[in-house]
């Protein structure tokens, strides 16, 4: 199971799921809801914030 923590794996398993978007321009809203969509996901989402939606970014950026 991935939690809102696990910035590098969330990051790997979206570059593998939706390797067409481009990190730099999604917004936190469509990657907030990228993140809880992933299958390995089975966390909610008042554990999000912007600094843990922007460390994913940053990761998912580095992996592309």
């Amino acid at each position: 199971m991935i939690s809102w923590t696990d910035s590098l794996e969330i990051a790997i398993s979206l570059e593998e799921a939706h390797p067409d978007i481009d990190p730099i321009t999604i917004n936190f809203v469509d990657l907030r809801e990228l993140v809880m969509a992933l299958e390995d996901f089975n966390e909610g989402d008042t554990q999000c914030g912007e600094k843990i939606l922007e460390a994913i970014q940053m990761c998912w950026i580095d992996e592309k």
